[in-house]
């Protein structure tokens, strides 16, 4: 792979995942993990290990961009904090859990897990509707605590912030707004996130084959590059996030999700798509 052409996908990945994490509460991880995962193999690395980095680096990025994304929605009274307290205690020890169990499973399980995944949650918030002005907030620590650990879970397995389980859940159990959902999701991410790169990291430090930069199944380099660029773009993403009806913030995540999942479960490969 050509080197200039590898540092430019990760300098436009960045700008593309910050602008999405401050838009919708979600992390990126569903942008990075496939992105770095079809970078990783152009450069020759084991699809195995490849994966794993894939998920590892993902939450690396992850974790300063959805400080940089929270610190913007909380400035906009947009992030409930008790949630986002008890979500995170639960979720930081999923996160611990989740990338362990990653880093003992092989690679088509994974990217089959990942996909999954994301296309059921993509499919419960397209068929949301919200037809109720009235809604009634549901605040049960324990609901939290089962939430925050499965986040927790999702985002140390296939390497996402854990959005994709928090913002579904508190727009269609809990009863909260999409910008209160993606607000709160943002400073979730910041925990869970922070339980699987511990996980990710320790579990890798010993393994052989990784690409030059790498601290355990995190790469430095791609950390770097991308982080550069994510941050600023998450407080551009948060500002227009304010701006947007709560509709389009939900079809336009719903889109992304559709699309990668499908990619990662090599739909678009068996149809003979070029996408």
């Amino acid at each position: 792979m050509d080197y200039f052409y590898y540092i430019l996908t990760l300098i436009v990945t960045g700008v593309g995942v910050g602008f999405t994490t401050g838009l919708l509460g979600v992390g990126g991880g569903f942008l990075l993990v496939p992105i770095l995962f079809f970078l990783l193999m152009g450069l020759g690395v084991d699809p195995t290990v490849a994966i794993r980095l894939s998920f590892g680096t993902s939450l690396a990025i992850i974790l300063p961009t959805a400080i940089s994304s929270a610190y913007g929605h909380y400035r906009k009274n947009q992030v409930e904090v008790k949630a986002a307290i008890y979500f995170g205690i639960s979720g930081f020890l999923g996160g611990l859990t989740g990338g362990y169990v990653a880093t003992h499973t092989p690679e088509d399980i994974l990217r089959f897990l990942f996909g999954l995944i994301i296309l059921f949650v993509a499919t419960r918030l397209l068929l949301f509707r919200n037809s109720t002005d009235h809604r009634v907030k549901i605040e049960n620590i324990l609901l939290f605590l089962l939430f925050g650990f499965l986040a927790g879970l999702a985002s140390g397995l296939i390497g996402v912030g854990g959005g994709i389980i928090i913002i579904p859940v508190m727009v269609l159990i809990m009863g909260y707004t999409m910008k209160e959902a993606s607000g709160t999701s943002s400073a979730v991410i910041i925990i869970t996130s922070l339980g699987g790169i511990i996980s990710y990291v320790l579990n890798g430090l010993t393994v052989t084959g990784l690409p030059p930069y790498s601290f355990g199944y995190v790469n430095l380099l791609q950390l770097l590059v991308i982080i550069i660029f994510s941050i600023p773009m998450a407080q551009v993403g948060a500002w227009t996030a304010n701006k947007l009806p709560e509709d389009i913030l939900r079809y336009i995540l719903v889109t992304l999700q559709f699309y990668i999942a499908l990619k990662m479960l090599g739909v678009f490969t068996w149809l003979g798509l070029p996408l």
